[in-house]
């Protein structure tokens, strides 16, 4: 039912869309079964998560260092970075890309690759990881950090405090 993974212009990040069947009853979307990834992860999914947010909500950038994540956007459509933090120490910023998420579709970010997303409208975003929460490989920098330079669609986000207080790049990659 799903579509084929397509690379990006960052190796590892891969994008797909799915069907969605509608009728008058509602709708239905298969989001993941275990072949759709593998071999695309270095270890099992092991935990799924819930995030809803409101319209301009911007989340990250995070970043794992022993984590993949697998973004499934449920509801509403999302304004998505990622950037590219393997090897960036000997670059003068990381490759950055950015695309917009619609329902059905899915993103998979491997290890050392930040992450982050501004709602456009309410949204639902179901994402597996591959390793259980424990607060140890939560990372993040800056989202609006000039080294970086992602080109971002607001000025004024709704972010947490962790977010907003997120160090600027290079500080966050020489505590690694």
């Amino acid at each position: 039912m799903a579509s084929s993974w397509s690379e990006t212009e960052i190796p590892g990040v891969l994008r797909r869309s799915s069907d969605v069947v509608a009728d008058l009853r509602g709708s239905f979307t298969e989001l993941w079964r275990a072949t759709m990834t593998d071999g695309l992860a270095d270890a099992p999914f092991v935990q799924a998560n819930l995030s809803r947010s409101g319209t301009d909500v911007l989340r990250g950038m995070h970043f794992h260092r022993r984590q993949t994540d697998l973004w499934m956007l449920l509801e509403g459509n999302a304004h998505v970075a990622v950037a590219d933090l393997r090897g960036v120490a000997a670059e003068p910023r990381p490759n950055v890309v950015t695309f917009e998420m619609h329902p059905g579709d899915a993103v998979l970010i491997p290890e050392m690759v930040a992450h982050g997303f501004h709602a456009l409208e309410p949204i639902a975003l179901v994402y597996l990881v591959t390793n259980e929460y424990d607060g140890t490989d939560e990372l993040g920098f800056a989202w609006d950090d000039p080294d970086a330079a992602i080109p971002w669609r607001i000025d004024a986000p709704i972010m947490s405090d962790r977010d907003r207080g997120n160090p600027p790049l290079r500080a966050a990659l020489s505590q690694l």
